[in-house]
């Protein structure tokens, strides 16, 4: 099996950098226990910093800076999705980014195959209400449905207390459950991740 793996983390926090974010830590967290499985350490991007435009189309003109982004996803074996939950849900930046991600169903490789099949999805939640399994339901069905694969138990998450404001990115150490599930994730999808590059769905 290959090990020549690659993770890419797309961050959909509310919050441009510098502020702090709990989706990124979580993130950044996940793609370090990749690194241990034999997958390459990989950009980790908080879109809001980006001018990443709606729509569906690989590239809506006029400075849109989902292009750049868009390549690096599509060279990354591993993709890692980390929200916050906003009112039960993902952010609407997580919204945006699977709208475009929509395109790629119309995308295919050499052999007729949508071009992710073959590449793997991980999910990262948090945020200071319940919607964790919600939310991961959610973005695991819309990530199948356009070419990704979900590894078991492919969601990591944290949840704090309703109506409190601790967040994830104030715990230090993070806390024994989530980091069992961050390996167990990462764990699963560099395995994935290994089996599907050695031998992709089959051809159309």
């Amino acid at each position: 099996m290959t090990t020549d793996l690659s993770a890419v983390v797309l961050v959909c926090s509310l919050k441009k950098s510098p502020a702090a974010s709990s989706s990124e830590k979580l993130g950044r967290e996940v793609l370090e226990e990749l690194k241990g499985h034999g997958v390459a350490g990989g950009d980790v991007i908080r879109v809001v910093d980006h001018d990443v435009r709606f729509g569906v189309s690989a590239d809506e003109g006029d400075g849109d800076a989902w292009p750049g982004i868009r390549e690096k996803v599509l060279a990354a074996d591993v993709l890692v999705l980390a929200t916050p939950i906003w009112m039960g849900l993902p952010s609407a930046v997580c919204k945006m980014v699977l709208e475009r991600l929509d395109n790629e169903i119309a995308e295919t490789d050499d052999e007729g195959r949508p071009i992710l099949f073959g590449k793997v999805a991980v999910v990262a939640v948090v945020g200071n209400e319940d919607g964790a399994h919600n939310t991961g339901a959610e973005l695991f069905g819309t990530l199948s449905a356009i070419g990704y694969t979900i590894p078991a138990e492919g969601k990591t998450y944290w949840v704090g207390e309703a109506m409190q404001g601790t967040d994830y990115n104030d715990l230090d150490p993070a806390p024994e459950k989530t980091v069992g599930t961050t390996k167990t994730a990462a764990r699963n999808a560099a395995h994935l991740a290994g089996m599907l590059k050695s031998t992709n769905y089959p051809a159309s």
